[in-house]
């Protein structure tokens, strides 16, 4: 069994900033991929940043300058860090790991998500 488990979320002025965090854990033998994707009300989910275990990243374009995303791959953890919040950016926040585990494979994971709220 593999878990996702993100913190950070939470409420925010535009121009405000805030660092989501995820952990992976489990029967985990290789992490290739983590990273986050963001679903807003009646919209598609979609990526927000990734970064590999080489350290490669990719970002949404609508993000880039704004947000940064690290990881951890001793603590199986992701980071990803958001300033200057703007209100387009309210949704809910998923971590996903793209990663092989002992038992299943390689798969994608999915964490529960996270709401993100950014309001005058």
């Amino acid at each position: 069994q593999v878990q996702l488990v993100e913190s950070g979320g939470g409420s925010v002025q535009p121009g405000g900033s805030l660092r989501l965090s995820c952990v992976a854990s489990g029967n985990i033998f290789s992490m290739r991929t983590m990273g986050w994707y963001r679903q807003a009300p009646g919209k598609q989910r979609e990526l927000v940043a990734v970064v590999t275990s080489g350290g490669d990243t990719n970002y949404e374009d609508s993000v880039k300058g704004r947000f940064t995303i690290s990881g951890d791959n001793a603590k199986n953890t992701v980071y990803l860090q958001m300033d200057s919040l703007k209100p387009e950016d309210t949704a809910v926040y998923y971590c996903y790991a793209y990663l092989t585990a002992w038992t299943s494979g390689t798969l994608d994971y999915w964490g529960q998500g996270t709401q993100v709220t950014v309001s005058s």
